[in-house]
């Protein structure tokens, strides 16, 4: 009696034990596919982002040589037929007692305009100019281009000794500086703008634009999704995103706005 009692303990011992083992065996079963499931997911997110990146890098680019093809053609094409206009009505015998010589004068005055302010619009769109005179000489530049208009008055400061970044990375900047100033020019009805550029002796970089215009309502412009300036903004946040750089906007109605980029040389390498 004592046998057959011990040996239905061991059966149930041993019953007990397996049960044990097979629960625990479901379990780690159940554990490592759901690590595995979380790598899987972590690996579609991850490819996705790297997909997406590529395709905003190429469309980056895409847009970077259209602006630079057009710049060669403006220089190229139509600079030099208008040079060659000009040349003639220098050279055309029109005496100054002649009804027609003050409009022919007037219209070389105005052609010599239009081929400086082309010349000054090529040299802005022609990214191998941008990386030859650095950033912070291209902003002084298109700067003084924006104050011969007499549209608004515009301060710029410079704090800290510059430093250079990879050429991508000074073109995005360039290109998103010029987003902003093309928003302050078409929307805000500003009369003063304020454009500071920091080099911290971090290496870290900072532009800010600021202007005294109409400002708007940041969660109205947050739900744009169409709209010239709702693509300016989406643009420069795509640049923004893919140099490595913090861009916050702050705006009012009434108050006028304010965008900061900020970019460290250590993200830019």
């Amino acid at each position: 009696m004592q046998d057959q009692n011990q040996e239905i303990y061991f059966v149930i011992l041993m019953g007990t034990l397996l049960a044990i083992l097979l629960v625990g065996f479901i379990l780690g079963m159940f554990f490592l596919y759901q690590r595995k499931r979380q790598k899987q997911e972590q690996e579609m997110v991850r490819m996705k982002e790297e997909y997406e990146q590529e395709v905003l890098r190429s469309q980056l680019e895409i847009q970077e040589t259209t602006l630079k093809t057009i710049a060669q053609e403006l220089h190229d094409n139509i600079g030099q037929t208008l040079s060659v206009i000009k040349l003639w009505m220098s050279i055309a015998p029109i005496e100054k007692d002649h009804p027609a010589y003050e409009g022919v004068q007037n219209s070389k005055d105005m052609l010599h305009k239009v081929i400086h302010d082309m010349a000054d619009l090529t040299k802005s769109l022609h990214t191998d100019r941008i990386s030859d005179i650095g950033l912070q000489e291209a902003i002084s530049f298109d700067i003084a281009s924006i104050r011969k208009t007499g549209l608004m008055e515009i301060d710029y400061d410079v704090e800290g000794d510059e430093f250079h970044f990879p050429e991508q990375k000074s073109i995005f900047l360039f290109r998103m500086y010029q987003e902003m100033m093309n928003n302050i020019l078409k929307h805000s009805k500003a009369s003063h703008v304020n454009v500071s550029i920091v080099y911290s002796s971090d290496y870290t970089f900072a532009l800010t634009i600021k202007d005294d215009g109409v400002g708007f309502n940041m969660q109205q412009k947050k739900e744009q999704t169409s709209g010239s300036s709702g693509l300016g903004l989406k643009s420069m946040r795509n640049r923004a995103k893919m140099i490595g750089a913090n861009m916050t906007m702050l705006s009012e109605p009434g108050k006028g706005t304010s965008i900061s980029v900020a970019l460290s040389l250590n993200q830019s390498s």
